[in-house]
């Protein structure tokens, strides 16, 4: 069967889509004015000591990293810097010249929205958890006594623990407190966790995976191939050099099948690739260039414990909360970054803009086909992509020996059936244990 290429919901847009993603944002704004709405409720107080020392720093009234800065570094830059990158690098040198402006710039389009909503995502999420827990737990800033102003003279009315002890009063309320600022003092009670650190890092270091996507920045590995017990020609210095397999001793090719590719008669075998030729590490420039915004996210946290407005935990903590939320947020609407190529996901399909349902697994519909360029479609019956073992001899598909070979004979040599089985239907592809005939 023929192949057929064609993009989700036939390339139109759908208004149910449109509408879905329209949704979308509106729950990030919702999300985000919840957040800020959070920002201004009472927290919890909890009761404290007018001699720990831990809450005894001097109240800082410049900080070097303010709300209206973080909001910048967090939101502002990486939205531009993600604007930049995908009008420059997308869709990439892969794009054959045939190819219209107009779906060029489709793609482009689709790109910079994923990845705006990958950090809206983000960003709100930061902000609504991190905000919700300050009230939450109520706990107080390393600077709050200097906040407090506490009234030393009228100790005794405001205790409510440690008035047993031999050395006295040891925990009081917030009552005990003579500051008129009302949000100075209860912004001392909202210590943990750090928003600064979960803000910065939410922006800045999906920020970091988004420029390792597009930049190709990956670890070297080695793409998963079928098993062999035999792995010398792979991890040898010169694979290309070896002699084929059926110029091995005949102990060695027992229990084992056909060879994984007729060498040349020079037994030199270009198709032979080693291990090491698979993958190289990428520049280090890039690495860097990918890397700063994960270390301006450090340098801000850093600020949080040198302007006394956060214990080390608390930033420690701020700070895992958006890392967390960066990754989740960037794989929701991004592929990996070891195998995606740099691309985020497509848009969902029509049918499933809103509601998927139990069962079916995907907000893709059965249209879009299992892997791209093959078609499965609503039409066309599953037993006719699928090639089985009695289907190989009408493929005209023979071993080494001449006989017709059985699917159950692969399982050393399954890469190469895949990518060198042709005949009257065409390639043969395998695709998760599947026999696609294309």
């Amino acid at each position: 069967m023929n192949s057929i290429i064609r993009s989700r919901n036939h390339g139109k847009v759908s208004i149910a889509v449109i509408l879905s993603y329209v949704f979308d944002w509106v729950i990030l704004i919702i999300a985000g004015v919840l957040g800020a709405v959070f920002a201004y409720q009472t927290p919890n107080k909890r009761p404290f000591s007018l001699v720990d020392p831990d809450i005894s720093y001097p109240h800082q009234n410049h900080e070097k990293i303010s709300t209206a800065l973080l909001g910048v570094l967090a939101l502002v830059v990486p939205a531009v810097i993600i604007l930049l990158v995908t009008f420059t690098l997308v869709p990439g040198p892969t794009v054959p010249k045939s190819v219209p402006s107009a779906l060029i710039w489709k793609r482009k389009l689709w790109e910079l929205h994923a990845s705006l909503l990958g950090l809206g995502l983000s960003l709100a999420l930061a902000f609504v958890i991190t905000n919700g827990m300050k009230n939450l737990f109520g706990r107080p800033r390393p600077d709050l006594i200097s906040r407090c102003d506490p009234d030393m003279a009228n100790i005794a009315n405001y205790t409510v623990g440690g008035g047993n002890r031999p050395e006295g009063v040891v925990l009081v309320e917030a009552g005990i407190c003579r500051q008129t600022d009302k949000y100075t003092l209860e912004d001392g009670f909202r210590s943990y966790p750090s928003g600064h650190s979960s803000f910065s890092a939410a922006g800045l270091i999906y920020l970091s995976l988004f420029l390792a996507s597009k930049l190709a920045l990956t670890v070297p590995f080695l793409a998963p191939r079928a098993y062999t017990s035999d792995t010398t020609p792979y991890h040898s210095a010169f694979p290309s050099r070896n002699p084929p397999r059926h110029q091995r001793h005949d102990s060695e090719l027992s229990g084992k099948s056909i060879d994984i590719i007729a060498a040349l008669a020079s037994g030199h075998n270009d198709n032979m690739i080693a291990s090491r030729n698979q993958a190289a590490a990428p520049p280090l420039y890039l690495l860097l260039i990918a890397i700063i915004p994960a270390l301006l996210s450090v340098y801000v946290c850093s600020t949080r414990f040198s302007d006394f407005r956060h214990h080390g935990f608390d930033i420690l903590f701020g700070f895992f909360i958006g890392t967390t939320v960066a990754f989740f947020s960037f794989r929701f609407y991004h592929l990996p970054i070891s195998q995606g190529a740099g691309w985020s996901w497509g848009p969902r399909s029509a049918d499933r803009a809103f509601w998927a349902g139990v069962g079916v697994g995907s907000y893709v519909s059965s249209e879009s086909s299992p892997v791209g360029g093959l078609q499965h479609d609503k039409n066309t019956s599953y037993e006719s992509n699928v090639t089985r073992p009695g289907d190989l001899e009408e493929a005209g598909l023979e071993s080494a020996h001449g006989h017709n070979r059985n699917v159950s004979n692969f399982e050393d040599d399954i890469e190469t059936f895949a990518q060198g089985c042709t005949g009257e239907g065409g390639v043969i592809l395998i695709v998760q244990g599947v026999f696609w005939r294309v």
